[in-house]
């Protein structure tokens, strides 16, 4: 019991710290920035245990829905490109909604898991959050 009460304080606390970072100035956001940041959200996930499913379910619903709101972004400017640069901005949000969807199928398992199949339902999100935030990522630094 005493476990999972400092496990639950930590998670808590890692999640105050991620959320209540202060937003970095225009242009000062650095590739190790995100690469924290990708850490920290992963790291926030994994921790949550099962008796705080819900919680780990509504924070994983917001990070999917800010990475929707990044691949929008890209369609966009996507719809404004032509030509070569058009082709390969097509390919980058096809291949982000393919991660996407992936990410969204771990998320309903782990909204769906519960006792011993939780750790392999949190970290099968995790890691498919992982693999689609560094897509997007890449895909931004690759159309800067």
């Amino acid at each position: 019991m005493m476990r999972h009460v400092r496990v639950s304080l930590l998670a808590a606390g890692v999640l105050v710290l991620v959320l209540h970072q202060p937003p970095p100035g225009v242009g000062q956001t650095t590739g190790k920035d995100v690469s924290k940041k990708t850490a920290d959200a992963w790291d926030t996930v994994k921790a949550y245990t099962v008796e705080k499913k819900n919680d780990a379910v509504a924070y994983s619903k917001k990070l999917v829905s800010e990475t929707d709101t990044k691949i929008k972004q890209l369609e966009a400017k996507a719809s404004k490109a032509s030509g070569d640069t058009k082709a390969q901005y097509d390919k980058a949000v096809k291949d982000l909604k393919a991660k996407r969807v992936q990410a969204s199928k771990k998320l309903d398992e782990m909204g769906k898991a519960s006792g011993s199949a939780w750790d392999s339902a949190k970290d099968g999100f995790a890691d498919a959050y992982k693999d689609l935030h560094e897509a997007y990522e890449k895909a931004a630094a690759k159309f800067k």
